[in-house]
């Protein structure tokens, strides 16, 4: 049994350990997890197999998930990319990257190798071990795209979120509203908006001890706060990913798995449920399009200019262009669900886009 999972085995026995402990424990596990996701020491070579992907497009999708579940038949049949299909395990060892267009953006999906479970646990790593390899492709992806084996797809789920959830991504979370703010004296001193229901002050405290952090201001407004969002906060490095559970499907299984949340069934082999994939991606990457109008012409409706949503103003427009028409822009007149008139809105470099908006700058 390794340290990590000694220290999850005490930590699971609540009944026996003081709260001041416990938290202890909890930064003590988060702690080693950092060293197996980032372990120091020499041993050259480089980084490995799968961390020089480089990115293209106007977002990326990575495909998660054990061994043999379908994941490198399904990216074949959207990309057109060759990813090794074979009913052997760990077939696909390195990162494979394709493209795929949605609604006329290119999108990255990244055929990312099997996941080891207990991988986040320092199990089957060798030297360093092809699941940690690939981890640092996983936590760039604007989207990952978990891939369940339809015998047993809540087990799986369970198992692939926890592997991740060690790694420091989280999925479908957003980051915990909690400050910690460092102070030269003062010792501790904690605030809280909301009711502490899953923490006290002394677990609080015994999180802030094993990071040495004797004089700090904690500021906590995030409902059902727990340890674990302490240490999330406190450590720094964690990545917060949208999240789609996808499966090859017979019609018969299509009930059962719509039940868990965010999943989209599918069978890339009767091309089963693909556009409802292509659109849950969509609207999981929250994508925004916008058309060029140049004067006196029709808008070009080929080729979209795609901006993320809340970076999708009229600046952020001109700059995906080009930084100088922000400079040289007089105002700009936008037709389209953001605009007050059918007939066109005249706005300023900070109005905001919607999606198929269409927007022609006047320069000065």
């Amino acid at each position: 049994m390794t340290t990590v999972q000694k220290i999850k085995v005490r930590i699971t026995q609540k009944n026996k350990a003081t709260s001041y402990h416990l938290g202890q424990l909890k930064a003590k596990l988060a702690k080693l997890r950092r060293e197996l996701i980032s372990p120091s020491g020499g041993g050259g070579g480089g980084p490995g197999i799968g961390f020089d992907v480089a990115r293209t497009g106007v977002a990326s999708v990575g495909f998660v998930g054990f061994p043999s579940v379908g994941k490198s038949t399904l990216m074949s049949k959207l990309t057109g990319t060759h990813s090794e299909v074979s009913e052997i395990d760990f077939t696909t060892l390195t990162t494979v990257p394709g493209t795929l267009k949605v609604h006329g953006a290119p999108i990255q999906i990244l055929d990312l190798p099997g996941i080891i479970e207990g991988a986040n646990d320092g199990r089957g790593r060798g030297r360093q071990g092809e699941y940690t390899m690939h981890t640092p492709v996983a936590r760039t992806c604007n989207l990952i795209f978990i891939v369940l084996d339809v015998l047993k797809p809540l087990g799986d789920k369970k198992i692939i979120e926890s592997e991740l959830e060690g790694f420091g991504i989280r999925l479908n979370k957003k980051p915990p509203a909690i400050l910690v703010r460092k102070k030269d004296k003062g010792g501790i001193a904690i605030t809280n908006t909301v009711p502490l229901t899953n923490i006290d002050q002394e677990e609080i405290k015994a999180v802030l001890s094993e990071y040495k952090l004797s004089n700090v201001d904690v500021t906590i407004r995030q409902p059902n706060m727990t340890a674990d969002d302490l240490v999330d906060v406190i450590e720094g490095n964690r990545v917060y990913i949208p999240a789609l559970y996808i499966d090859a499907i017979s019609i018969e299984e299509l009930d059962l798995l719509y039940k868990i949340p965010y999943s989209v069934p599918i069978s890339s082999r009767e091309w089963l449920n693909i556009d409802e994939l292509s659109e849950k991606m969509w609207d999981a990457l929250e994508l925004v399009r916008v058309y060029t109008k140049p004067r006196g012409q029709s808008p070009d409706y080929s080729a979209p200019v795609v901006l993320r949503r809340g970076r999708c103003s009229v600046e952020d427009f001109c700059n995906a262009i080009h930084k100088e028409i922000a400079k040289q822009m007089k105002y700009a007149v936008v037709w389209g669900a953001s605009a007050k008139h059918s007939r066109g809105q005249k706005v300023g470099l900070d109005h905001i886009l919607e999606d198929e908006d269409v927007v022609h700058i006047a320069k000065k």
